[in-house]
């Protein structure tokens, strides 16, 4: 059975051409970089064309590339370092419903610990409003933390708004841009952005690898203690074969980042358009071109259920996701569609994800589109038949 993935927005095949970097560092560059003999600068140099190519992908410096496990990591070391370093300055953090759970929760641990979140609001196409964010700033905010890209929707956010807005508060500004980096061009000058944090396994790279962006005199306090590693900000060794490897796949990304856009807008359409001709009730969650990630397509389609749906994708051998925590037979609604949609509607029962990247193809695009009409066909026709 051929098996077609549209899943990238979970995670990424690692590009040919990062597993042959990454193997070779292996074979040949075992050295470590804080080693001053000659096998320790080998892998210092490494390291630091590493940390130049990633700097040069959204314009920072190279002393502002702190590398971390992953997003994850990047996103707990920028939210946790400013509030710990700025708790003297206020206690007030701003975030939006639709955030990463990495955001979301480490704000939940801070809510906990005595700091207070404002969780913005969103409209129905999953943004948040300028007004809310002005109205939610006070003297005693340290932090706003706004996704650029949201991995469920797509829906982007007006991060440049909003670092015109903060460019005279106190306040810094963090983007969650594991989603983003890689299909958009993004200068964190341009944007006003003090830390931003990407993930390597997104953009073709592999896993376990990701950095954080920290703007020079940005507070910070470091998460991880010990040597003097990454400029000081994150101890432990460099893993160096996977940060050659990500700065690869950035090479790689950058290059193509225009061409991609494009294809996967074409994607968008010929799926969309392959539904219209089968007759297939549809509602798009999101935006579909501008203001929407390139390469994400939510689609809610009423009279189905997203557990039937995802299991007979699977059959089909087509890899989609719902952006919902699948556990024991029962799922978790999204809470970034419960954000756009309400608690009570029904996009949350019945919403496909498909994310569309590497080795995709349009004939690959249209066989599942037409396989999903389907399975759509097939399981309302038995939802009606059982009432």
């Amino acid at each position: 059975m051929e098996r077609i993935y549209l899943d990238h927005a979970a995670t990424s095949p690692v590009h040919p051409k990062v597993v042959d970097k990454m193997v070779s560092i292996l074979n040949q560059d075992f050295g470590n970089p804080s080693s001053i003999h000659s096998f320790g600068r080998e892998a210092r140099s490494i390291l630091d064309e590493a940390r130049s190519i990633i700097a040069s992908s959204i314009g920072a410096h190279f002393n502002e590339i702190v590398f971390t496990s992953g997003g994850t990591e990047a996103d707990n070391f920028a939210i946790l370092g400013i509030a710990e370093a700025m708790s003297e300055k206020g206690k007030h953090i701003i975030t939006s419903k639709i955030e990463h759970h990495a955001v979301l929760h480490t704000c939940e641990y801070l809510e906990k610990n005595g700091y207070e979140i404002t969780y913005l609001d969103v409209n129905e196409n999953g943004q948040i409003s300028i007004d809310d964010l002005k109205a939610a700033l006070s003297e005693n905010t340290i932090l706003v933390t706004i996704m650029f890209g949201n991995n469920e929707v797509g829906t982007i956010q007006p991060i440049k708004e909003i670092g015109q807005l903060l460019k005279n508060h106190q306040a810094y500004f963090h983007t969650d841009a594991v989603q983003a980096y890689g299909v958009m061009k993004m200068n964190v000058n341009e944007l006003n952005l003090d830390l931003l944090s990407v993930s390597a396994h997104k953009i073709n790279g592999p896993k376990g690898i990701g950095f954080v962006y920290i703007r020079t005199g940005t507070k910070l306090m470091s998460r991880i203690h010990g040597g003097e590693q990454e400029l000081k900000r994150r101890a432990g060794t460099e893993n160096i074969s996977s940060i050659a490897g990500f700065a690869e796949a950035v090479k790689i990304a950058q290059y193509s980042v225009e061409q991609k856009q494009e294809q996967y807008q074409q994607f968008k359409k010929i799926f969309l358009e392959e539904l219209k001709n089968q007759n297939v009730d549809f509602q798009l969650n999101g935006l579909l071109e501008k203001g929407s990630l390139p390469h994400v397509l939510n689609i809610s389609f009423p009279g189905t259920d997203v557990e039937a749906m995802l299991v007979n994708l699977d059959l089909a051998g087509i890899a989609a996701s719902s952006g919902s925590a699948c556990t024991a037979g029962s799922i978790e609604p999204s809470h970034v569609l419960v954000a756009m949609f309400g608690k009570d509607s029904e996009r949350l029962r019945n919403s496909i994800r498909f994310s569309f990247g590497l080795n995709n193809t349009i004939e690959e695009i249209e066989k599942a589109a037409n396989k999903v009409a389907e399975i759509v066909k097939r399981l309302t026709m038995s939802n009606r038949n059982r009432r």
